[in-house]
Formats: structure tokens, sequence, C-alpha cells
């Protein structure tokens, strides 16, 4: 029961993300006019999908922690360690890279938009930490296809 339910919080953290980001957020600039109102928009759902990331990798730590493992299997029991330890890396890095782009850069781009986007340094910089965004969000979403792919 407790690898079905892994299992499911991985495909829904997983699709969340694939639909966030690769969906949403481009209809959303493809349909309004305004810009700035699409990144608003934007950014808002973006923010509710880090708090649903944060919450989908603490339970899957939670049910990977509490997934008993057999000890009298000793041949096995590495491969279980070794793959629960894989999975467990995975895991940590999409919440690392939720914690990177969401209090790390997300503030940052938030106050330069804030500003108005003005001068050219504060488009370029704004650019900048979106491409890196962009990037780290790319990343995040190969692992949560790894995550989901893994037994």
């Amino acid at each position: 029961m407790l690898n079905c339910l892994r299992r499911l919080l991985a495909a829904l953290w997983a699709g969340s993300l694939w639909t966030t980001g690769y969906l949403v957020a481009p209809t959303l600039f493809a349909t309004l006019a305004d810009r700035m109102l699409a990144g608003t928009i934007a950014g808002n759902v973006f923010r509710t999908e880090a708090w649903v990331s944060l919450a989908c990798g603490a339970a899957l730590l939670l049910l990977l922690w509490a997934t008993p493992v057999d000890e009298s299997e000793h041949g096995i029991m590495r491969k279980v360690r070794s793959s629960r330890s894989k999975t467990m890396m995975i895991i940590l890095a999409m919440l690392l890279c939720t914690a990177v782009s969401y209090f790390g850069l997300q503030p940052v781009m938030a106050s330069l938009r804030a500003g108005g986007l003005a001068d050219e340094a504060a488009r370029s910089r704004f650019g900048l930490l979106h491409g890196i965004s962009s990037g780290i969000f790319l990343v995040q979403s190969i692992l949560a296809g790894w995550l989901v792919l893994r037994k």
C-alpha cells in the first residue's frame, strides 16, 4: 500500500510540475496581451506549485522512511537500500530545485518586476534570472520523470 501511495505522489508531483511549467505558463503568455499580467498570474501559479512540491517531497521522504524492509533477505537488502538511497537523492534534488527557484530566485525576480523593469540593466538581470530559473525547472522536470519511472 505504501508503494502505491509513493507512486501516486510521485505522479502527482511530476504532473503538477509539467502542467504548470509546460501548459499553464505558456498558455498565459500566448493568450493574454498584457505580459505583466501574464507574468503576475504565472508567478502566483508557480508559488502554488512550489508549495505542492514541498508537500509532495516531504510526504515522499516520509513514506520512504516508513516503508518496512524485510531484513531476512540479505542479498536483496543492498539493492533495496541502494534503490531507496537513489530515490531519496532524486527527491532531495527536486526539493533543492524548488528551494533555489522559489526562495532564492523568485523574490529577486519579483523585486525587479515590481520596479517596472524600466532600465536595461533591470531587464537584463531579470532575463538572466528567468533563464536560470527555467534551467532549474527543466532539471526538476527531468528528475520528476526519473522519479516516476523508478520502481
